[in-house]
Order: C-alpha cells, then structure tokens, then sequence
C-alpha cells in the first residue's frame, strides 16, 4: 500500500475517534503520528517534531503569562472593570469580544489574538457569572475569521498573493482582502449572536480549590509586572518582523519574566499549561504533514477536480475550490493547504479562459473558514480546554457557518473579482 492511501487509512480512523471521543482526543493525536512513523510514512524524527514546533512553543509561553494573570489577580481585574462597564450581558459581552479580536486579528497572529485575550475573556465570565463556552468559541472564530482582512492577517492570504506573482500576474494588494474580509467577519459575528450562540454547549468557569483560596487581596505590585510583561509581549509579538524576534521566543521571554518577578512560582506555571492542547496540536502536525508529504493531500484535490467534469463553469470552480479548500484545512495546515491548492486552481481556471483571482481568492478564505474541528487551526485548540469543548461541539457550531461562509463567498467574490 502506498503512502498516500496509508496516510488517508490513519486520518479516516483519527476522524472516527475525534468524534466518538472513545478516547481522549490529545491521546488520539499522538496515536495517529506513531501510527504514521510505525507504518513508514513518517521518519521517528518527524512524528514527535510537532512538540519542537514554533507555534507549540508559542502556546506553552502564553499559557504561562494567562496563569501569571490570574495568580496576579490582573485577568480578575479586568474582568471586573469589563463587566461594570458593559454589563453582564452575553450578547453584549461577545459582540464587544468578538469586534475587539477581529481589529486584532486582522494586524496581527490570530493565535497570539486568542492566547492574550483568552484568559481575559474567562475572567470577564466568571466575574459576570456568565458561560464561558459560547464566549471561547466566538473568541476563536472571531480571530479566524478576522485574520481574513489583510494580506498579514493569516499566512494564506500572503501565499496567495506569493503565488499569483510568481506566476506573472498581479498579486493582491494589502487590503484588497477586505472586500471579502469584512462581509465575513461581519457574518461571523452576526452568526455567533444568533445560531451559533444556540448551538454552543453552556458550561461555567471551572474554580478549582486554588483558585477560590486566591479570591483575596492580591499584591498590586505583581499585579502591574504581569500587565507591563504582558504589553511588553503584544507589542513584540506585533513589531516580530521589525525587531526580528520571532513570536514564540517573546512568549518564552514573558513566561520566564512572569517567574522571574515572582508573578508565579515555578510550579504554578508548570500546572498553567493546558497539556491536552500541547499534545492535541503537536500529534496533528506529522499528521498535516504526512498530508502533504505522501501525496495524501493531493490525491483528494486531484478527485474532487475530476469530478468538475471537463469544462466547468467559473462559478462551480470557486465553490469546488472554496470545498476542497476548506475541507482540507479541517485536518491539515491551511498554509499546506492552500500552497497545495493554488497552483491547480490557476492551471484550472486559465484552462477554461477566465480570470485566475477569483479562484485563488476562493481558495484563501476557505482556507481561514476552519470552524469545524479543534485541530484545525491554533486558536480553535487554544479555547478547547478552557471551554471545555467536546470534537462535535466543533462540528455543530462550525459546519452552519462554513455553508454561511461558502455562500457568502461565492455572490462576493465573482462580483468584486469577475471571471
């Protein structure tokens, strides 16, 4: 059997356990990289190189300055200045989240978006006495969705516009995305105050035994260390590029300053870190890379194309690439997936005589609309814990909003990118 079909064998049995959660979901991550390195498609070294992986990194150093903030007694202070001046309102509450991560999210790391204000957003519903659940999921797609807006929003967009130059044609301006962009965050908010407020489960802030003996005066002066290294860390994280310091290294540096200052003992960071979303992430990246390695991932473009039969409409190519596109990236990086998609949809396109934009537009912001698993993008395994989540909380929440997105893209797109 070949590597691709081994590669499909494995991701069709992890799908099967992601939803049934007969076993724990982390666990089962991890079980489908070993199962790749034991059937050859994965070398050793690959299968555990999702725990060195930057944004796993990235992850460990945010979930360390977030327990900083709740040791501190900051999240608690901001969440209570948040809830006197909105209210306890839930609607409310996520209408103001949800805007606050979208501007964020369009400028810069989504996940970095997800990981500052996540710990915020907790505090904000224990101190309203609100679910969290609805809150974290709304976190998550705002960021998703958010990141659509410019070109530096999310890596698609920039590979999009990489791809269309290297191909001789006019790439994309910085944000041209936003024609697109904006309609779908605006969707995405608009579906997270209706539907997707309904479908989300309602679960409380979780207060351990800890947590409720911390309830008291708290050290002021830690309490502005932790908000000072936390500035500190966005406005690294923003200025990544210009002061060449990568993301998860600012992380690092935050995580090991919030220790340093005594924000948090040693053993106090160690326990603040979500370990199901560490091991979660990094069993599904050999898995999105045996995708792209073994062919796997090429093999599905390459049957779905076959089934546009051979001179298809300019509008079924968008709506077939917004799938394919999307449906990928629910199980593999959407920078793979994207990378692997563009250049077929430019071959198809210029096949039939149209315009190339449309399709490789289509194909970048499906590639965003990862709404569906907890896996499929870093701010979606951020809120997992948290949120307390289950797989097809995912699924129930994510799938309306994808049909929403896929739609909304393809009366959009044609109209500002004719064919």
């Amino acid at each position: 059997m070949d590597a691709a079909t081994l590669t499909l064998i494995v991701l069709g049995v992890a799908a099967l356990f992601f939803a049934t959660e007969i076993i724990p979901l982390a666990v089962t991550a991890m079980g489908a990289a070993i199962a790749l390195g034991l059937l050859g498609v994965l070398t050793p070294k690959e299968v555990f190189s999702g725990l060195s992986n930057s944004t796993v990194v990235l992850f460990a150093g945010m979930f360390v300055i977030g327990a900083a903030m709740f040791q501190t007694g900051l999240a608690q202070w901001i969440g209570i200045a948040v809830v006197k001046k909105s209210g306890t309102n839930e609607r409310a509450l996520m209408t103001a989240l949800m805007t606050i991560t979208i501007i964020l999210s369009s400028v810069s790391s989504n996940t970095a978006t997800v990981a500052c204000l996540m710990p915020v957003v907790i505090q904000i519903c224990a101190a309203a006495k609100v679910p969290v659940s609805p809150q974290l999921m709304a976190l998550a797609v705002a960021a998703n969705v958010g990141g659509t807006i410019t070109m530096i929003g999310t890596p698609p967009n920039i590979l999009m516009s990489a791809t269309l130059q290297a191909s001789g044609l006019q790439p994309f301006g910085f944000f041209e995305f936003a024609w697109i962009g904006i309609p779908l965050s605006i969707l995405g908010l608009v579906y997270m105050l209706t539907i997707g407020y309904k479908l989300c489960p309602r679960h409380e802030v979780k207060v351990d035994g800890d947590a409720k003996a911390e309830e008291g005066p708290k050290d002021k002066n830690k309490m502005m260390i932790c908000l000072a290294i936390l500035l500190c860390v966005i406005v690294a994280m923003v200025l990544e590029k210009d002061i060449n310091v990568p993301m998860q290294t600012s992380a690092i540096i935050g995580a090991l300053a919030c220790v340093l200052t005594g924000c948090l003992s040693e053993k106090q960071a160690y326990a603040g870190i979500d370990w199901t979303t560490i091991f979660l992430f990094a069993g599904m990246l050999p898995l999105a890379s045996a995708m792209d390695k073994s062919g796997a991932g090429k093999l599905i473009a390459e049957f779905v194309v076959g089934l546009m039969g051979a001179s298809p409409s300019p509008i079924v190519i968008v709506i077939a690439m917004f799938i394919l596109s999307c449906g990928l990236t629910q199980f593999m990086s959407n920078t793979a997936a994207a990378a692997l998609l563009a250049p077929i949809g430019i071959s198809i396109a210029q096949s039939i005589g149209a315009a190339p934009y449309p399709v490789i537009m289509a194909i970048g912001i499906a590639a965003s609309c990862a709404f569906t698993t907890p896996v499929a993008t870093p701010p979606n395994t951020l809120v997992l814990g948290p949120g307390q989540f289950r797989f097809m909380d995912y699924v129930k929440v994510g799938v309306p909003l994808v049909i929403l997105s896929m739609i909304l893209c393809a009366v959009v797109i044609p109209l500002v990118w004719p064919f």
